[in-house]
């Protein structure tokens, strides 16, 4: 059974977060520092700050749009001292 992961990045460039999904986060981490995100490229290098392991895609989904979300960003930022 595939897992999904939500995961929280952290741009070391302008201490923004960036919120995503994946089933694969070392792959997705590499891609995104690697410039193959086109989003992201301007604001690398990226860390990994936490992760949310879900059972499946929808869950995933599910939880990506609460991360996402004004209450629950200001929360991450405030977690790690970005605000």
């Amino acid at each position: 059974e595939i897992m999904y992961y939500v995961y929280i990045l952290k741009s070391e460039k302008d201490n923004g977060i960036y919120i995503g999904k994946t089933n694969n986060i070392k792959r997705r981490l590499y891609e995104h520092n690697s410039g193959l995100t086109s989003s992201l490229k301007s604001r690398r290098p990226l860390t990994l700050l936490e992760y949310v392991e879900c059972k499946d895609e929808p869950e995933a989904r599910t939880v990506e749009k609460e991360y996402k979300k004004g209450y629950k960003r200001e929360e991450i930022k405030r977690k790690y001292n970005l605000t």
